[in-house]
């Protein structure tokens, strides 16, 4: 049978729960593919399912249903885990934000879709006749709804559109394949993408040599995440209780280069949300204030154990995972930039190296890196020459961070970071 909120929630405490919750999430996507140049697949994808949380004795279990299940079978499952764990406090909240959207963003029809794929690539193709281009566009319709035994009730739809368009080229022995995406609440105009990616082939028509030793490297919004992802988890409460960030007593101090403030603006751009995944208000915060370090976020449990307020930050992977701390909107300014975005930094270099696209992203909490730059580009005398191969990048986060010397005044949205590109001086480059 369809399973229905309120129904599960009255069964699950008439059945010996002390406490429960239900999550549900319906999704519909509307993915369109294009391979070779052409049209390959239209998709509709659906998929509908909810976690159910119970405490029975202060013991938790979690259980995720999709589809037609009978509701007893899932309590009794729920409260047979729960047996299984250690007791802990039930923090669950009994409200919310009351005044917020219940609908974020537009439809696209997939005709549109069909269509802004056509003209990317036609627009690649005018400049260069031999790119093999693979295109996706895709609008996606979320609806969540979080109710418990607290007397919480919310959920709103987040309607997202996404475009991205790679284009492949083959000289020979060299091979080049570029790509550049967009997510929007809405449009996502083609020639914005299209016009990424021709330019990323135009600054390869050349190979050009490394540079070797110490030099300026240039991160562009996309290669960006390398350096953010790391500072994302040194800054998690999770990683304080573990006493394993590098950041543990540097509240008030110094972190990261003195340029640089990393926010959470939780009503602004395509990642907005007004609370968490457990209810739980998201906030404007200033996480690092001009490279002093404010603090650290995580779920209810977390920031209670670690004697924070709640931040709003607490987001489960998938239905099957307890909501355990996370960012989104996660947002980077600089007190001083250069107005542009590449170009006009790579004018400010008289050597030096562009990185776009790596590859080995595996760096931890140690901040430490060693990575093959996938695509990458030499800057001579403030020139973009060309293409550069066979290159690493190594060096450590931390400081990295800690040697910025410009950032451009254009931030894109990658993913839930938006983001500025960055000079960092100090990096290690070698080619082979």
């Amino acid at each position: 049978m369809t399973l229905n909120p309120e129904e599960l929630l009255d069964l699950a405490l008439k059945s010996g729960a002390e406490a429960a919750e239900v999550y549900v999430s319906t999704s519909v996507s509307h993915p369109v593919f294009f391979e070779a140049n052409r049209l390959k697949q239209l998709e509709s994808i659906d998929s509908s399912g909810l976690g159910l949380r119970v405490w029975q004795d202060g013991r938790m279990g979690l259980v995720t249903a999709y589809g037609d299940v009978e509701p007893e079978n899932l309590v009794h499952q729920a409260l047979d885990l729960s047996v299984l764990n250690e007791p802990v406090e039930i923090l669950l909240r009994d409200s919310t934000v009351t005044d917020y959207p219940k609908l974020y963003g537009q439809e696209v029809s997939v005709e549109q879709m069909i269509e802004w794929g056509k003209i990317a690539i036609a627009t690649v193709l005018e400049r260069y006749p031999d790119a093999i281009c693979t295109a996706d566009w895709d609008c996606s319709r979320e609806t969540i709804r979080i109710i418990n035994s607290k007397g919480l009730d919310c959920g709103y739809t987040d309607i997202t559109v996404d475009g991205s368009l790679s284009a492949e080229l083959t000289r020979g022995d060299d091979f080049l394949n570029v790509w550049y995406g967009q997510s929007e609440r809405g449009d996502v105009p083609p020639d914005a993408i299209a016009q990424k990616v021709l330019q990323y082939l135009d600054w390869a028509k050349q190979n050009a040599p490394a540079p070797s030793g110490k030099v300026p490297v240039i991160f562009t919004g996309k290669a960006a995440d390398l350096l953010w992802g790391v500072v994302a988890i040194a800054m998690s409460g999770q990683q304080v209780q573990q006493k394993s960030t590098p950041w543990l007593d540097k509240i008030g101090q110094p972190v990261i280069s003195e340029l640089l403030t990393v926010t959470q603006q939780p009503n602004f751009g395509i990642y907005s949300a007004p609370f968490d995944d457990e209810g739980t208000p998201t906030q404007n915060i200033t996480w690092i204030d001009r490279g002093v370090l404010q603090g650290f976020y995580g779920d209810l449990q977390t920031c209670q154990d670690l004697g924070i307020a709640a931040t709003g930050n607490g987001f489960r992977g998938d239905l099957g995972n307890y909501p355990s701390p996370a960012l989104f909107n996660f947002a980077i300014a600089a007190s001083q930039t250069i107005q542009g975005d590449i170009v006009e930094l790579a004018a400010t270099l008289k050597n030096g190296l562009i990185v776009d696209q790596v590859l080995g992203d595996d760096t931890d909490i140690s901040g430490d890196f060693s990575i093959n730059v996938d695509l990458g580009y030499r800057v001579k005398n403030g020139k973009i020459i060309g293409r550069v191969k066979d290159t690493m990048l190594s060096g450590n986060i931390y400081q990295a961070l800690n040697q910025v010397i410009a950032v451009g005044s254009h931030r894109h949205w990658h993913g839930s970071l938006y983001v500025p590109a960055m000079i960092i001086e100090g990096l290690s480059v070698t080619s082979h």
